[in-house]
This record gives C-alpha cells, structure tokens and sequence, in this order.
C-alpha cells in the first residue's frame, strides 16, 4: 500500500527487561477516582457515572525524554497515576473477566492546563484543550502483568524536586482496575495497544520549567524526567 504522506510513527513505550516495545492504540482516563482528589477540586464522586475522557497516543512522552512546558497556559498541573495496558480487548466486557485482558502496568503523569480547564468548566465545554494537548502523557516503562502482584495497600507517589507531592493507595479508588476496563468496554470497543490511566489521589499542584519528577507504582513501576 502506498500513502499521500509518510504515515505516523507509532508511539509506543518499552518494556521493562526486554528489547520489544508496546505500541499504544488508544490513551484512555478516568477523572475523579480517587474522592480526596474531587474534593480538592471542588467536586464530588459520582460512583454510578463515572466521568471518561481521552488524551491522543502521540501525547505520551516515552524513555525518560524531557517534558515540554505547553504553549497556552500559565497554569500546568501534575496528576500522577497507575497506567494498564491492555493485551486484549472486547466490548460490554464481564465484570470477572475484565483483568484477563491486561497485558502490563506503568506509572504516569496526566499533564493538565488547569487554567484551560477551569475555563471549560464555567462553560460547560469540553475538556479537551485542557488534557488532551502535546506532550501530556508521560508514560514509564510497563512491566507485564504475570511479574505484579497489587494490593488495596500498594501505594502511588509523586515526588517534585525531592519533595513529596502526592501519595495514595490503589485501594483508595473508587473505582477498580477491572471495574475501570468494564465499564469502559460498554462505551467504547477496547483493542490490544489501548492504555487507561486510572485516575490520581489528592495533591495535584503546579509544574515549572525545571522541575524535576519522580513518580512510582511501589514494586511496579518508576517514571524520572523534567520539564523544560
């Protein structure tokens, strides 16, 4: 087959202990699934309609590379979270069978234009601008499934310049990991490649050039790097 113009590349993340790399399909989000973090927000949990968004494959930022601070905005938020990818996929996936399609976890940074979002708010417009934007999906190696063994009380952390930012357990979310792949798959059709970023706990604050990140999924997964 022939192309008009050079096709993409494909984004993708390497995988801890191997030379392969995980090509990423789709980037998929939850928002508010940690209650600390709503209430920081001004928000409350609405545990029956969970709130979904999506970021673009091409925003993950791979292999410890730099972080560019966005055009158009003065106001960059961190969000550290537990990142699934996905093996397999399906569509109104069973709640039981939802962890059979994982395929590996990562640790990663939900980049936010706060001041963006905070507009979108108080006009009912879409998030997209906000989250969706270069570069705001820095991403760790993934480590494959069959080497994690997770608990309610494994922890999720995030460290700025050496100073701790934020920390929680996965036991904390509202919503859980196969639950999170569940209902998804009811609204949209999930494929091999898609990653789910499965939401943050409470301390979200401001980025600076410079600033240096340390985020980790203890015995899981770690993600170094700095914004330039």
């Amino acid at each position: 087959m022939s192309y008009a113009i050079t096709p993409p590349t494909i984004p993708s993340l390497p995988i801890l202990g191997s030379d392969q790399r995980f090509p990423v399909r789709r980037v998929f989000c939850i928002g508010r699934n940690y209650a600390e973090h709503a209430r920081e927000m001004g928000a409350t949990v609405d545990k029956d309609t969970p709130m979904f968004f999506c970021k673009p494959a091409d925003a993950i930022v791979a292999d410890g590379a730099d972080v560019p601070y966005p055009q158009a905005t003065q106001d960059l938020h961190h969000e550290v979270e537990m990142v699934v990818a996905l093996g397999a996929g399906g569509r109104d996936i069973p709640l039981e069978r939802a962890a059979t399609l994982i395929w590996g976890y990562g640790v990663g940074l939900d980049l936010t234009r706060r001041d963006l979002q905070a507009i979108a708010k108080a006009k009912s417009h879409p998030w997209d601008v906000a989250k969706g934007f270069d570069h705001s999906a820095p991403v760790s190696a993934l480590r494959p499934a069959d080497q994690v063994a997770l608990s309610d009380g494994t922890t999720l952390s995030l460290s700025i310049n050496g100073q701790q930012r934020q920390q929680g357990r996965l036991g904390d979310m509202v919503h859980g990991v196969a639950e999170i792949i569940a209902i998804l798959s009811t609204l949209f059709e999930l494929k091999a490649g898609d990653l789910i970023f499965t939401g943050t706990p409470a301390g979200v604050a401001a980025l600076q050039r410079g600033d240096r990140f340390h985020a980790e999924v203890a015995g899981v997964a770690t993600l170094d790097g700095q914004v330039v």
